[in-house]
């Protein structure tokens, strides 16, 4: 049974599932109609963090064009240019048990494509959400709905699986960045 998540609410994940090594992420999104004349396109977003919250390189930011982490434990499934349908509009693939040891936390993100260009921003995107589920299963653990408390942001971080003595947990973020893609490398350590 799927645990749904709050705002700020952290809940452990491999403790409650023993056993639990594969997970997939799914992220999704729906826009709410825009007479802006230009398509939306959301791109799911990774950084994997060392104890200082920073990626140790570019390697370790996982997206559409890094599809994967140096140790390939952090693999993303692909990239939707429209976001159309229901259910997960981007996944992300995470061995727990292949990550390395000086990665200490993932963040999953979700950014808006050229928001500046396109005047876009995630006022205009509803239903957001993360869920995270059991790859082995197809089991649904825990969901985060993101809510719309956003207006000029255009990126958010979402949620973070993180390590804490030894086992891992998911915090559910909903953080919201007004500078973006550029606003997230900055803060992780890669601008």
């Amino acid at each position: 049974m799927s645990i749904s998540l709050s705002k700020g609410q952290k809940i452990d994940l491999t403790k409650t599932n023993p056993g639990l090594t594969k997970v997939l992420v799914g992220l999704g999104w729906d826009t709410n109609k825009y007479d802006g004349g230009k398509a939306f396109d959301l791109d799911a977003s990774i950084f994997c963090l060392n104890s200082a919250g920073k990626a140790a390189s570019e390697k370790d930011f996982v997206f559409y064009n890094n599809t994967q982490n140096p140790s390939g434990s952090v693999i993303h499934t692909g990239d939707n240019l429209t976001g159309e349908g229901d259910g997960d509009d981007e996944q992300v693939k995470v061995n727990l048990a292949t990550v390395p040891p000086e990665t200490e936390k993932i963040a999953f993100c979700i950014t808006i494509h050229e928001a500046a260009e396109r005047s876009q921003n995630f006022g205009q995107v509803t239903n957001a959400f993360v869920r995270i589920v059991n790859e082995d299963t197809g089991a649904e653990l825990i969901r985060y709905d993101l809510g719309e408390d956003f207006s000029v942001e255009t990126a958010v971080v979402v949620g973070e699986l993180y390590r804490h003595s030894g086992e891992w947990k998911f915090n559910a973020v909903g953080s919201g960045y007004k500078e973006g893609l550029a606003g997230l490398c900055k803060d992780y350590g890669l601008m």
